[in-house]
């Protein structure tokens, strides 16, 4: 069984909760694939902005 890095995971929630504001029992919800797909969309986001 692979298990998620603790330290990325809190990585992970904070940069969702900075984003999106989602409460912490929110983003605790999503699975894993779904917390990741999330972050990379914010990702993208900013890069889009940053280039405007």
């Amino acid at each position: 069984m692979t298990t998620y890095a603790i330290d990325d995971l809190y990585v992970e929630i904070a940069y969702l909760a900075y984003h999106f504001h989602w409460p912490l029992a929110e983003i605790l919800d999503l699975d894993h694939i779904e917390r990741r797909r999330y972050a990379a969309e914010i990702g993208t986001i900013i890069q889009l902005t940053a280039r405007e």
